[in-house]
């Protein structure tokens, strides 16, 4: 398949996700503006759950042909690109937005309480059991994150260590092509996608406990919040490629 039309499926199926969390992002905020019940809100996170997973099953299918352009991809701008971590956010990052929200919905709480608005049930109310919870899984994460960074590094010091060091240094002109060549690239490329599938597969599972852990309510604050914060650093950083006359 062309480089060309590689690229643009890669951005459709990018731009077609962020369209999705739009899509998703206003249904849960319409939800919680009427007072939803568990149920309601349960089923809305599955939806939103299951729109996670069909974008991390595409990727496989996509990367295998191309798997380093889902790590610093042309789609994204360069300031999001230099705060990826294997083709996506650190899935450790979904459990730290959880800390974050406890503290600022917390403080909101003890305000509003003033005016006897307080909403029950949100992060504010989360309890020392699923603290507890939360800061295992943590602490699971982390150490899952590592392995796929040691992962990451390695593949990297094959570039010295590895035939194409040979290949480079046999060469009778630089960047001459040859099978060998093709054949060790394309092992690579196979290397890469495996750990950009398990990277998926981690961001998935963490999101997947976390929502185990939290209540209905929780879950849909946590996703509006998630949500929220994905799409502003979209156009964020699109704004400022454009100040500084990138695009």
């Amino acid at each position: 398949m062309e480089t060309g039309k590689l690229h643009n499926k890669f951005e459709c199926c990018f731009k077609d996700w962020i369209t999705q969390q739009h899509e998703d992002l206003e249904e849960l905020l319409q939800a919680m503006a009427s007072n939803p019940d568990n149920d309601n809100l349960q089923v809305l996170a599955h939806k939103g759950l299951k729109h996670f997973e069909e974008y991390c099953d595409n990727q496989p299918r996509l990367a295998q042909h191309d798997a380093q352009s889902f790590l610093c991809p042309s789609w994204c701008t360069s300031f999001e690109n230099a705060f990826l971590w294997i083709g996506g956010c650190r899935p450790s990052l979904s459990i730290r937005l959880v800390h974050s929200l406890c503290g600022s919905e917390f403080a909101v709480d003890q305000l509003t309480t003033t005016f006897q608005v307080k909403r029950k049930g949100n992060l504010a109310d989360i309890s020392s059991n699923q603290l507890n919870l939360i800061n295992s899984l943590h602490c699971k994460t982390i150490k899952e994150e590592e392995k796929l960074s040691d992962k990451m590094a390695s593949l990297q010091e094959e570039i010295a260590d590895g035939p194409l060091a040979m290949i480079a240094t046999k060469a009778s002109q630089v960047g001459e092509s040859s099978q060998d060549l093709d054949e060790v690239l394309q092992g690579h490329s196979l290397s890469l996608k495996h750990i950009l599938v398990d990277a998926d597969k981690l961001r998935l599972s963490t999101f997947k406990e976390l929502m185990n852990i939290l209540t209905p309510l929780q879950t849909a604050d946590l996703l509006i919040a998630t949500k929220k914060l994905h799409l502003s650093m979209h156009e964020w950083c699109k704004r400022r490629e454009e100040q500084l006359g990138r695009n």
